[in-house]
């Protein structure tokens, strides 16, 4: 998907129309109020393998989404808001939070939500699919609002926002790699932030140790769970704990992420010269029978036939 669209190729009178039908488009259904005089819109978006970047200079104006709005569309997505300029005041549940220049902000699109700009206002969105996100962080802080005077959360804004900026330029190989490293830092900027984690604070920082360690570590074989745990400074016991908050263990986390590190290089067609025996062993598989089971059993299919779909979508 790529768009761009500005209110200033439009009248007064059809401006608002055409700007709900493509940010309809771009984000979700929702219920739209603005004067066409002091209404300004000017939307780029582009998708980036499971990820659409876009930049969204918007304002004054109020959106809402209903919950007949969430019933009506089939969106999954949550949308990461990266402030430029301008306030908003976002309501969902229970939240009312003003967004500034140097807030992100995670929004869940599968519940109701108000947002009103209050005056024109610049925003790098990211819509991220909810399983992908889910997967590397489980439930902790999905609803969540960050600083980007953090230092790991101004690294994701500024790497999100000149990705946003150049995303039309990436060749189309290339693209699906660095959705993946965006999943990845936006994964680590929400966990480091200072939001509301649905964990303690304590068992937050523990957890994310544990991960961190864990994917430092994906590519030796011999990392095992009672390693894991102790480099993170904690007791097995307590990391299968913390785990079972996202219905897994130590083990399966492990196995998890290798499985899921092993697909994304099958799917890379810059990775596409690489054996499939090699990739597995390069991220800590030493069998390749076992790797092939464990594979299927994840993902419904052998990872000769992912590689196999990769061939068909780039025709070779």
């Amino acid at each position: 998907m790529s768009v761009a669209f500005s209110t200033r190729d439009f009248s007064q009178r059809d401006r608002i129309p055409y700007w709900v039908d493509v940010a309809t488009q771009a984000y979700f259904k929702h219920g739209f109020n603005a004067s066409a005089e002091t209404f300004v819109g000017n939307l780029y978006a582009e998708k980036l393998g499971s990820i659409v970047l876009s930049r969204c200079d918007c304002g004054p104006c109020h959106v809402t989404r209903s919950r007949q709005d969430v019933a009506r569309d089939d969106i999954d997505d949550l949308i990461l808001c990266i402030r430029l300029s301008g306030r908003s005041l976002f309501k969902q549940g229970d939240r009312e939070v003003i967004v500034d220049p140097g807030t992100l902000l995670l929004q869940d699109t599968g519940r109701p939500m108000q947002v009103e700009f209050l005056n024109p206002a610049k925003s790098i969105f990211v819509n991220v699919p909810r399983a992908a996100l889910r997967a590397r962080m489980g439930t902790a802080s999905m609803t969540s609002v960050v600083s980007t005077k953090l230092p790991v959360v101004g690294l994701a804004a500024e790497f999100l926002t000149m990705l946003a900026e150049r995303s039309n330029t990436i060749e189309e190989p290339v693209k699906a790699r660095l959705a993946e490293q965006a999943l990845d830092l936006i994964a680590l900027a929400l966990t480091a932030g200072d939001g509301k984690p649905t964990l303690s604070s304590p068992r937050a920082a523990a957890l994310l140790r544990l991960k961190t360690v864990i994917e430092g570590r994906l590519s030796d074989p011999n990392l095992k769970p009672a390693e894991a745990a102790a480099v993170a400074g904690i007791s097995v016991r307590y990391a299968n704990d913390l785990l079972a908050e996202e219905n897994t263990s130590v083990e399966r986390y492990i196995l998890h992420r290798r499985l899921e590190r092993c697909r994304s290089a099958l799917e890379d067609p810059l990775q596409a010269h690489r054996m499939i025996g090699e990739l597995a062993f390069s991220w800590g598989f030493s069998d390749h029978s076992h790797f092939t089971r464990r594979f299927r059993r994840a993902f419904g299919m052998t990872p000769g036939e992912c590689r196999q779909l990769l061939q068909e979508r780039f025709g070779r």
